[in-house]
Order: structure tokens, then sequence, then C-alpha cells
């Protein structure tokens, strides 16, 4: 195994809503994140970023399967303004019921 990816096991998905996004960490380092912003019914997701080292291993994916999961289960929309988080909606059309699509002006 390559040793800048972190084992499955050894990742951790938290929201930090102190800093208003949730994290992947490995080892207590954030590798990645999911801003957002949180109104009554709704999050938008804004802004996500995958540490290099970490791209093409799963974990963007991972962080958005669990920031949707989170949204949909708690019943708000979802506003992914964020083109990662959008994108994965796209390829996952069973989040499409909760998502209301930004204007793409």
């Amino acid at each position: 195994m390559d040793e800048t990816q972190p084992a499955a096991g050894d990742l951790e998905t938290v929201d930090n809503p102190d800093r208003h996004r949730w994290e992947v960490r490995s080892g207590g380092a954030v590798i990645a994140f999911a801003e957002y912003r949180l109104h009554p019914g709704r999050v938008t997701f804004t802004h996500t970023v995958v540490e290099p080292e970490q791209e093409g291993r799963g974990v963007g994916s991972r962080l958005a399967r669990t920031v949707l999961d989170d949204a949909v289960a708690r019943g708000l929309r979802i506003s992914p303004r964020c083109p990662f988080i959008r994108a994965y909606i796209q390829r996952h059309p069973e989040y499409l019921p909760s998502v209301d699509m930004p204007d793409p002006r």
C-alpha cells in the first residue's frame, strides 16, 4: 500500500460545526473537507477540498456520500453550489429528490 494512502479504517468523517464544514481525518490530520452553510430546512455546500496526495483514492466520494446522507437523514433540502458535490449528485441520482440545483448562471 502507498504510504500516503490511509487505510479505510483509519479515516474518520466528522461534522465540525464551529468551522461550518465536514472533515475527513486520518490520524487527526484533516485530509479533506466540505464547507457548508446551514439555514432552516436547508444546507448549502459551498466548497470541497481534498488534499492533492489523496485525490483519486475515494476520499472525496466518501466525504460527499457522508454529507449528503446526513442531509437526507435530517430532512434538509440540499443546495450544491460546490462543483464537486454537484458532480457527485449527478453521478448518484438517488439524492435528486432532496436537491435544489443552483441556477447555472
